[in-house]
């Protein structure tokens, strides 16, 4: 039986990811609005991602019988001055939710809660992906620079992003 206290904190969650997937909409947005159309596509799939992981954590509450709580969204940026303080921003973000699902594991640890820490390992192993992927474009735009011909070049890589559900949602 889940605790009222995971209950909470994985309702926090939830509401992390909501913030997050509204994060990189207006990510997509602005990079949309200045022609950046791979660098749109880009944050538009983590968008979906990051709703996905959202119904991840609902899918698992209402499994076990607990209640989702949806909170607000905070307000987030509506612009960024060039692709890689986007990616800076990301990689950053992404660090926090890393810390944020690690504290949601020692608490599952902690309330000796099996079940919950199982599903919990699939965001563990997830963060790192997502970190990863994050750093590599920060090492990407960082190395472009100003060169407008590379930043181009990243940007008709990144419109091949495409979205895949989970698997834990399939």
């Amino acid at each position: 039986m889940i605790t009222k206290t995971m209950q909470n904190a994985i309702n926090k969650q939830i509401n992390a990811e909501l913030w997050s997937a509204y994060l990189y909409l207006a990510m997509s947005m602005d990079a949309e609005a200045k022609a950046l159309k791979g660098v749109a596509n880009w944050f538009f799939v983590q968008w979906l991602e990051e709703q996905d992981h959202a119904r991840i954590f609902q899918n698992y509450m209402n499994s076990i019988g607990a209640k989702v709580v949806l909170h607000p969204i905070d307000k987030v940026a509506a612009e960024w001055d060039n692709p890689l303080e986007m990616f800076k921003q990301t990689l950053e973000h992404e660090k926090e939710v890393t810390e944020m699902i690690k504290g949601l594991v020692r608490l599952a640890v902690s309330e000796e809660d099996f079940t919950t820490l199982s599903r919990l390992q699939w965001f563990v192993d997830e963060q790192r992906e997502e970190e990863e992927n994050a750093r590599d474009l920060v090492d990407d735009f960082s190395r472009a620079g100003d060169d407008f011909g590379t930043i181009l070049e990243l940007d008709s890589r990144l419109k091949e992003r495409e979205h895949s559900k989970p698997e834990p949602l399939k």
